[in-house]
C-alpha cells in the first residue's frame, strides 16, 4: 500500500515594516523545505540594509533541522527587498522565480538605465519555472501556477492543499492586488483569481501581505471557499467587467509603494545589490519623473 503523503506544514514570519509574510513550507522536523518571499530589512531614510527578519527564518530552519532546497519568489516585489542571497549563503538552496521575469527585467532595465552588462534572460536566478512545472521539495512535489495581472511574471506555488498566492489575492476583507505597475493588467488579474478560486474549496491560501482594516488582527491564511464567499473584489458573482472597472478606478487613487524604486531594481537581480562603483559602494537609482 502506498503511503499517503504528509500534508505540508507552513510557518509564516510576518514583517510589520512591509506587511509581508515569509513562508517556510516543509513536512516536519528534519525534512526538506522551501522558503517563499523573503524580506531584507531596508531603511529608506538611510539606505541601510539589515537581516533581522531573514535571521528569524534562519533560526526557524535551524531549530527544526530543515534542509533548504528552494528560495522562491512569487514575483519581483515592489514593496520589499528580497533576502534571497543572504538566505542562500546561510542555508543553501536554489533561487527561483517564474520565467516571465525576463519581461519585467526588460521594462525596468530601461526605466533604471541599468548597466549594459545586466542580462535580460533571468540568469540572475538559479532556476526559472514555466507554467505547470513541478517543483520538488523532499517528498513534496509542488506545482507552478501562472497568475499574471499584478505583474506579468506572477506565479503561485501549490504544495498539496497549500497555495502561496503572492500578491494575486489578499485576505477577503482586503481584496486583490493593484494592476497599474508596468505590465500589469486588471483583465488578466481577474482571470488569475478565477484560476486560483477554481481549486478545491478547502484549499488553504497563504497571502504574501496583509493590510488589515482597523480593528482586525494580522491574518494571512484563508481558503478558496472563504475567498469565493467573501472577497470584497472577486467573490462569486463579480463579473470581469465589474472587476476591471473597480480595479481601474481604485488603482488611479493609489500612491506608489514606499520601496518600489530600490525594491524592483534589486529584486530583478534575484536580491543582489547593484554592482559596486569605483568607490566600493553600491547605489540604487532614483529615476525622476519616470513612473
Amino acid at each position: 500500500m502506498t503511503a499517503t503523503p504528509k500534508a505540508p506544514q507552513v510557518h509564516g514570519i510576518f514583517d510589520p515594516a512591509t506587511w509581508t509574510v515569509t513562508y517556510v513550507v516543509h513536512q516536519g522536523p528534519g525534512t526538506a523545505c522551501a522558503i517563499i518571499d523573503s524580506v531584507l530589512d531596508y531603511d529608506p531614510k538611510s539606505g541601510r540594509t539589515r537581516h533581522n527578519t531573514a535571521d528569524k527564518v534562519v533560526a526557524y530552519v535551524r531549530a527544526n533541522d530543515l534542509k533548504v532546497e528552494w528560495i522562491l519568489e512569487t514575483h519581483a516585489h515592489a514593496d520589499h527587498l528580497s533576502a534571497a542571497p543572504y538566505l542562500k549563503a546561510q542555508l543553501g538552496g536554489k533561487t527561483a522565480i517564474g520565467d516571465h521575469i525576463t519581461a519585467v527585467q526588460k521594462v525596468f532595465k530601461g526605466i533604471f538605465n541599468l548597466e549594459p552588462e545586466f542580462k535580460l534572460d533571468g540568469s540572475q536566478f538559479d532556476h526559472l519555472f514555466k507554467e505547470d512545472d513541478a517543483v520538488r521539495v523532499g517528498e513534496m512535489v509542488g506545482k507552478i501556477l501562472f497568475v499574471p495581472g499584478h505583474t506579468p511574471a506572477c506565479v503561485a506555488y501549490q504544495f498539496g492543499d497549500a497555495v502561496f498566492v503572492g500578491d494575486t489575492l489578499f485576505m477577503p476583507d482586503v481584496g486583490t492586488a493593484r494592476c497599474d505597475f508596468p505590465g500589469g493588467d486588471a483583465k488578466t488579474l481577474y482571470a488569475s483569481t478565477r484560476k486560483i478560486l477554481s481549486l478545491a474549496p478547502q484549499t488553504r491560501l497563504f497571502m504574501c501581505h496583509d493590510y488589515p482594516p482597523a480593528g482586525r488582527e494580522i491574518a494571512f491564511e484563508t481558503t478558496v471557499a472563504e475567498q469565493r464567499a467573501r472577497n470584497i473584489h472577486v467573490h462569486d458573482g463579480v463579473t470581469e467587467e465589474e472587476f476591471v472597472a473597480m480595479r481601474t478606478q481604485r488603482d488611479a487613487t493609489l500612491e506608489m509603494p514606499v520601496l518600489i524604486l530600490p525594491a524592483v531594481q534589486i529584486n530583478i537581480r534575484a536580491g543582489e545589490l547593484p554592482p559596486k562603483e569605483a568607490n566600493g559602494i553600491a547605489y540604487a537609482k532614483i529615476p525622476l519623473n519616470a513612473l
